[in-house]
């Protein structure tokens, strides 16, 4: 169906629901809604008594299903203290789990639609997201300005799909040659062969392990997607040449990888695509890790293990290649890849130890603004804490109220550090305040429509 007529239907179908009741003084609490598309895809409202006027646009991260709920806000803890200042909630399911953002872009527009035939038009809107809803966030910033006055990406998938998928290609490929397999790392046939092979090389990954040899070789696979040394809330923050440590946190996020990212959700989105759309024909594995954020961890392991990193990077650079589907990389480029193109102010906040999404995914999105000609409209600031999307109430409050500040004031103010932790603690000073300085390394395999050399 196509998106005009998505939301078309949409706004008949809301004109059937009944009226929202009139909040009294005895019923202070908000409106809530739910409701559905005629995508399937379900959506909620939350609309306080006390409206600012202003509606957040919340997307969610990636959903494998097969329970699909609809969500308005990034985590129950912060959902009150947004009701409490005054934002109305909205947010869709996406009409189908997974890789969805050609559901979920028409289904978040259709559930704005919705919202505003039922509740009025909103004095500002903003659209928000997390992870993979940071993708669905930026997509609608480049597609649909029109409809919002800015966005917010938090731990986002802001460097695109082709970009992905490709380097999350690159340590399993890795992976796959250093350690001695044979299991299949694309085109892969249904779920179940998805999960064999993810089982078969976390098998060798626990192995290698045990061995000094082993443990570099994990760390040099790490190393191929920026994975922080520090990845988790429930590890301790290694010392800076505290190799063996760091090594040892890396190992719990290559095993993650691979069982959630690297083969279920790849075979998932090979079936969208049509076909296996990254590759690594072409890459110098030695030059990509001379770019690495935690090259020096690598160099220091293979010393200590006797190994030749130089040999290890040579059986990578001369060994069988993977060659993506043309027809399968235009899909994830036009869906999924990012212009750079901004017509309204973007904020996007990162932890600084995702292994999830490396925070170098940052460096990819400031790639695409810059050579499109938008740099002033973005802003990006960083989080000293480990883990994926593991902000506090605070931070995710300083962020929007400084993109609110930036759409009232016409400039960018208060996005330092200090002022960023200033502003948290004053929004919840129950909660931690984190915002450091910080730049990334490069994005290691970066693409994006503003760069034509990028596409193949």
């Amino acid at each position: 169906m196509r998106h005009g007529t998505r939301i078309a239907c949409a706004t008949a179908l809301l004109l059937t629901l009944p009226a929202a009741p009139a909040a009294t003084a005895a019923d202070a609490g908000p409106t809530h809604v739910d409701g559905q598309l005629p995508s399937g895809a379900t959506y909620m409202m939350d609309v306080p008594t006390n409206w600012n006027g202003t509606v957040l646009l919340f997307s969610h991260g990636y959903n494998a299903g097969p329970a699909n709920p609809a969500q308005d806000a990034p985590d129950a803890a912060t959902k009150p203290l947004l009701l409490q200042q005054g934002y109305a909630l909205i947010g869709s399911s996406y009409a189908s789990t997974g890789w969805a953002v050609t559901d979920a872009v028409p289904d978040q527009m259709a559930t704005l639609k919705a919202f505003t035939t039922r509740f009025g038009q909103a004095s500002r809107t903003l659209a928000w997201g997390r992870s993979y809803g940071g993708l669905v966030t930026t997509a609608i910033a480049e597609r649909h300005p029109d409809a919002i006055d800015g966005s917010l990406s938090m731990c986002g998938l802001v460097h695109g799909g082709v970009a992905n998928w490709n380097n999350t290609l690159d340590p399993v490929f890795a992976l796959k040659t250093l350690l001695g397999s044979d299991v299949p790392l694309v085109n892969l046939p249904s779920q179940q062969a998805a999960t064999d092979a993810a089982n078969t090389l976390t098998a060798k990954v626990d192995s290698a392990q045990s061995t000094t040899e082993g443990r570099a070789r994990i760390a040099l696979a790490a190393a191929l997607h920026n994975i922080p040394v520090w990845n988790a809330t429930t590890q301790t923050r290694p010392a800076a040449t505290d190799w063996d440590a760091q090594q040892a946190n890396q190992y719990d996020a290559v095993k993650g990888l691979l069982k959630i990212a690297a083969f279920n959700r790849r075979q998932e989105a090979e079936v969208r695509a049509g076909g296996n759309m990254s590759w690594n024909t072409g890459v110098d594995y030695t030059r990509l890790l001379g770019r690495s954020s935690v090259r020096k961890e690598v160099t220091e392991l293979y010393q200590k293990a006797g190994l030749s990193l130089g040999k290890d990077l040579a059986a990578l650079n001369r060994a069988p290649r993977i060659t993506a589907d043309p027809s399968a990389v235009a899909w994830m480029s036009t869906t999924s890849s990012f212009t750079g193109k901004l017509a309204k102010p973007q904020l996007s906040v990162h932890t600084i130890g995702d292994p999830l999404v490396p925070v170098q995914t940052e460096s990819a999105l400031r790639r695409a603004v810059t050579a499109a000609g938008s740099a002033p409209l973005l802003r990006q600031a960083y989080v000293d804490n480990a883990g994926h999307c593991t902000f506090s109430p605070a931070e995710q409050l300083a962020a929007l109220h400084t993109l609110e500040d930036r759409l009232t004031t016409g400039s960018w103010q208060g996005t330092d550090p200090a002022s960023l932790n200033a502003r948290a603690t004053a929004a919840d000073p129950t909660t931690p305040t984190r915002y450091v300085s910080y730049r990334p390394t490069p994005y290691l395999r970066p693409y994006d429509l503003a760069h034509p050399a990028d596409r193949r």
